[in-house]
């Protein structure tokens, strides 16, 4: 994920707006109890997905993939009144840790926290969304965009995150994972349905927008 100098990537967290007190905690906890830290959103991804939200204020929020929660409680910073946001996570180890930062940041009425298979529980969900977030298996980021595509609003938005996979959507022989996320990518840029930006940020995000 380190395709900018160091130098350079302190200079952009020097001039991102900081972190929220329980959201450097989860960081911190993160990194020292959790396997694979690097999934974490982090501080300067965490502030893009908390100004997206906030400048769409969206009412419903559905995001694929919720680790720790860090991501979770970005996004529902931009929580129109009255609004919720719904996360999907299959690994029940992290459970008590998650519920627990969600009801310390005060969100425990406004995020549904599902743990489960989002392939079964996404085609169950009534809602149409404002703002998606897909961050988890790569493999089946081609399956999620299409079970939620027709859950977005017109003009709603769907971020999904690693779509450059550290470098390796470049490679010449590319892995199974790699492969999924430059078939996914692919998919978006043929849609006539989205129009998109991929963002080097990071691990790289596609925002898409619905038509």
């Amino acid at each position: 994920m380190d395709f900018l100098p160091q130098a350079i990537q302190q200079y952009i967290e020097q001039h991102t707006s900081d972190e929220s007190a329980l959201l450097k905690k989860i960081n911190r906890d993160t990194q020292a109890n959790v396997l694979k830290p690097r999934m974490l959103s982090g501080h300067v991804q965490g502030r893009f997905l908390s100004l997206i939200s906030k400048l769409i204020q969206p009412k419903r929020i559905l995001e694929i993939g919720t680790y720790t929660g860090y991501s979770a409680v970005c996004l529902a910073e931009g929580l129109a009144v009255g609004g919720q946001l719904t996360t999907i996570d299959i690994n029940e180890e992290l459970e008590t840790k998650v519920r627990t930062s969600f009801k310390e940041a005060g969100l425990s009425d406004i995020i549904d926290y599902r743990i489960g298979n989002a392939q079964k529980i996404i085609p169950l969900l009534n809602d149409v969304f404002d703002l998606v977030f897909i961050d988890a298996d790569k493999e089946n980021y081609s399956l999620y965009f299409d079970l939620v595509i027709d859950k977005v609003k017109p003009g709603g938005l769907i971020l999904a995150d690693n779509v450059l996979w550290s470098g390796k959507i470049v490679t010449p022989k590319p892995d199974k994972d790699t492969q999924a996320i430059i078939d996914f990518n692919r998919k978006v840029q043929e849609d006539n349905r989205v129009e998109n930006l991929l963002l080097p940020l990071r691990d790289g995000i596609m925002m898409i927008r619905r038509k």
